[in-house]
């Protein structure tokens, strides 16, 4: 069968609620981690995961952070609305110029409660943080049929889009999680080798790398090397289409430098002699 035609229904499967951990381990890497290998099964945790992989390996990791996307609203009416920030309007070359905007910036958004967001309405908030008083407001420009634009405004002018949204949003935690949001997922949910900022959600199967853990992997001579793709908004929105060939797909920044490329080429060059395998976290 041509892949294209895959039916999208085949790939549906019975998740129970009481299965999805709704808060991650004290210790990142006590995660289980399930090892394939010769046609078996065996399960371990992610501290022991040098032990299968094979000297000289090249483990790539995404340097994404995540950003606290979520922005919530109360009206005079008590109504709460959530601008839920995906991507950048296409006016920006990339994110990270769009993150480093100041005083105002167009974003491309979900918004929860969006019926009760009536056209030419601005909508505010106000935080503090460290003593300095920001006042964030949201106006929609646009309605798409997949989303909306909202402009951003904010003040103090001074400070960048991305610094806003440290102090005046909240993690996108994943839906299926079903709780609200701590003050810890700030740091639970990014991996510890998070750097640039652009992504609604965690590159998750970096989650459970520790810095013991790259020790152990340093000892068996296994090597890093890093990329920043931005998770973007494809992984929120459900697929609709019957088939794999109708689904669209949505497109992510990444970024990977002449270095990385030369790293990649060399041990792919190595990896047609058998003789290193290279990972992707």
């Amino acid at each position: 069968m041509n892949p294209r035609n895959l039916l999208i229904a085949d790939f549906t499967y019975h998740l129970p609620l009481e299965r999805i951990a709704k808060y991650p381990l004290s210790e990142r890497d006590n995660s289980k981690l399930l090892v394939y290998k010769n046609g078996k099964i065996k399960q371990s945790v992610y501290k022991n995961i040098d032990e299968f992989l094979p000297e000289d390996t090249l483990l790539v990791f995404n340097n994404t952070r995540v950003v606290e996307a979520r922005l919530i609203f109360k009206k005079e009416t008590g109504a709460m609305i959530e601008v839920f920030c995906l991507e950048p309007h296409e006016q920006y070359a990339d994110i990270t110029s769009a993150m480093l905007q100041k005083g105002k910036v167009w974003w491309k958004c979900l918004i929860g409660g969006a019926s009760k967001w009536k056209p030419g309405m601005k909508l505010q908030k106000e935080v503090e943080a460290n003593g300095q008083k920001i006042i964030v407001a949201a106006t929609i420009t646009d309605r798409r049929s997949d989303c909306f634009v909202v402009e951003l405004t904010w003040q103090p002018e001074e400070i960048s889009f991305a610094e806003m949204l440290h102090v005046a949003g909240f993690i996108p935690l994943p839906p299926y999680l079903h709780r609200a949001v701590e003050e810890a997922d700030k740091n639970r949910y990014q991996t510890i080798y998070a750097k640039n900022d652009g992504s609604v959600a965690a590159p998750t199967a970096g989650l459970h790398f520790t810095n013991a853990v790259f020790e152990k992997l340093s000892a068996k001579n296994i090597h890093k090397e890093f990329v920043t793709l931005h998770v973007g908004a494809g992984t929120f929105r459900p697929v609709k289409a019957e088939t794999i060939d109708e689904h669209e797909m949505h497109s992510e920044f990444i970024d990977v430098s002449e270095d990385a490329i030369g790293h990649l080429m060399d041990y792919l060059e190595k990896t047609y002699c058998g003789e290193c395998t290279w990972a992707l976290y």
